[in-house]
């Protein structure tokens, strides 16, 4: 529900309060007064496109601001939690919305004390408040407007399956994706496979080993070079250890020795027994050397036979490593894969014959769903049609009747089988015909309203009841008994949820539990709607408001004496 509204420098409006309560609130005023910048500011607060237009002439901005109580198991305040805004300590929330002057003007957005895009504010507006004017009115010619409206009110099974048979819908299309991509790709599956075969057959023949390339080239470039690395490693022995044949002093004998001297000494000095320890420790590092150096040497031959076959494996890896990855792990990792998507590529066939059941069984649960939904919208129609028709006759539309015509589609449709048209029998002997071509707007606010009230107190009614119901231009093209009609279902529907209507007819502001009169005054010349310029009529000064609405002499007797009537009618008819 919207407790209040506050609005600055939006069209005429300098500074505007509206308190609003629950029930029917109804807005009234002298023609150009502001009452349509209220229905603007509220389409800003329920984030509707802004124009700079709008705001004020000499203002750099203008703002609306307005005060809502959400239930909290709604999915408005969830949205609204979700976006990061914080409650009041009331538990309400407050929306905001500012927009520039100028060709630059910039629109911002808030909620609950928190910056948020456009769209958030539009998607609270989806349960927080139902618009009705001329554009929903236009919205009611729509057939798919019309199956909705049939859908919601026809009951919970109904609307069950309705779910049920959407979910399908969408997972046989996901299927017949599917199946139109292994048909259609049927030649390149086939072409692809045998690539990946005869790869595969390439490198089960060579059988390439984890990390075989690199093991093979060290011992190709060790084979390669076997007189050279005898040569340094021989060398280096006999450095370490001398040789047979010269009496050249060793490594080690050179090192055993200094360290027989210094141990000798040290014994007078810890600085020369420290050092005598290092040296040992390098004698010992030098002799294992030495001893690794000789068993190198026993180790390396010079072998042609193996040198050959090394590079002849060197090559076939090579082949492999050209054309499925650049090392032989790179090979086997390909291999993997390869052989995966090759089980895959051949059980397409399968996969297919698979997807062709899977299709038949989605065609048979949508078959039957929509034949359920099809029953239960013919079924929904005729107690649809003859509710709106009763509340017609209560529109002074006593003759007119609504027709809800389900009809078959050629093919079935993401919403069922059927195409629905409401058509209206405006009066006794009149053709009927599609509310999109045949009703006037008069005739249509009728019609929507008497479908608005259907579905407000339908028991099992799957409409999503917003918190506020706003109508413009509900009574257009009505009056007289009409109009008292109007503003007895409008109370009607304000008994379980608040409606804000903003009209010109005095028999509808009569049934109003809140009414609201908007003027205008002149500051420098310029027509302004200030805070005392919106005003909460009571007793004699809501006479007189609906006597200037019946007549336009607010202090005409035969007026005030038909406003008065007028009152004790409403109160009366409720």
């Amino acid at each position: 529900m919207i407790d209040e509204i506050r609005i600055d420098n939006l069209g005429v409006i300098g500074r505007a309060h509206l308190e609003l309560g629950p029930g029917l609130t109804v807005i009234t005023g002298e023609t150009g007064a502001g009452k349509t910048m209220v229905l603007t500011a509220i389409g800003l607060l329920l984030g509707g496109k802004a124009d700079s237009a709008t705001v004020r002439v000499g203002a750099s901005s203008a703002a609306v601001e307005g005060r809502v109580t959400l239930d909290p198991e709604s999915d408005a305040l969830a949205r609204a939690a979700e976006a990061g805004a914080e409650l009041d300590d009331d538990g309400s929330l407050v929306l905001l919305r500012t927009v520039g002057a100028g060709a630059a003007g910039r629109s911002r957005a808030f909620l609950g004390g928190r910056s948020v895009p456009q769209t958030v504010l539009a998607e609270l507006a989806d349960a927080l408040v139902t618009v009705h004017g001329q554009a929903d009115q236009a919205r009611l010619r729509s057939p798919a407007h019309q199956r909705e409206a049939l859908d919601a009110f026809v009951g919970t099974e109904h609307r069950d399956a309705l779910t049920r048979y959407r979910a399908a819908w969408s997972e046989l299309a996901r299927v017949d994706a599917q199946l139109t991509e292994l048909v259609d790709r049927a030649r390149d599956r086939t072409r692809e496979a045998e690539l990946l075969r005869l790869g595969l057959a390439e490198v089960e023949r060579i059988e390439p080993q984890a990390g075989e390339d690199v093991a093979l080239s060290e011992e190709v470039e060790r084979l390669a070079h076997a007189e050279d690395l005898r040569a340094a490693a021989n060398g280096a022995h006999t450095a370490l250890v001398g040789g047979e044949v010269d009496d050249v002093a060793s490594a080690v004998a050179t090192i055993d020795q200094a360290r027989r001297l210094l141990e000798h000494a040290g014994a007078h000095d810890p600085a020369l027994a420290a050092l005598a320890t290092r040296i040992a420790e390098a004698g010992y590092l030098l002799a294992d050397a030495a001893t690794d150096l000789a068993g190198y040497l026993e180790d390396l031959q010079a072998d042609p036979l193996r040198l050959d076959a090394a590079q002849r494996r060197r090559a076939d890896l090579a082949s492999l490593t050209r054309t499925y990855g650049s090392t032989v792990d790179e090979v086997l990792a390909w291999a993997d894969s390869a052989g995966r998507r090759l089980l895959d590529l051949d059980g397409g066939d399968q996969r297919i014959e698979s997807l062709h059941a899977e299709r038949a069984a989605l065609d048979a649960e949508l078959t039957a769903l929509a034949e359920r939904i099809s029953a239960g919208r013919r079924y929904g129609a005729t107690s649809l049609a003859a509710v709106v028709s009763h509340e017609l006759s209560g529109l002074a539309m006593g003759s007119a009747e609504l027709q809800i015509v389900v009809e078959p589609l050629d093919e079935r449709g993401p919403h069922g089988g059927d195409k629905v048209e409401m058509r209206l029998v405006p009066h006794a002997g009149a053709p009927a015909r599609a509310l999109g071509k045949g009703a006037s707007g008069g005739e249509l606010s009728r019609v929507m309203l008497a479908i608005e009230v259907a579905l407000a107190t339908a028991p099992d009614s799957g409409a999503t009841t917003p918190g506020t119901f706003v109508f413009d231009e509900v009574d257009a093209g009505v009056g007289g008994r009409a109009a008292i009609e109007v503003g007895r279902r409008l109370a009607e529907l304000a008994r379980g949820t608040q409606v804000l209507v903003v009209t010109h007819l005095a028999q509808v502001a009569a049934f109003a539990d809140r009414h609201l009169v908007v003027t205008k005054s002149t500051a420098d010349g310029i027509d302004v709607v200030t805070e005392s310029d919106v005003r909460l009529v009571t007793n004699d000064d809501r006479v007189r408001e609906l006597a200037r609405m019946l007549s336009g002499q607010e202090d005409s007797d035969a007026a005030r004496t038909h406003a008065a009537e007028l009152l004790e009618l409403s109160s009366v008819g409720r």
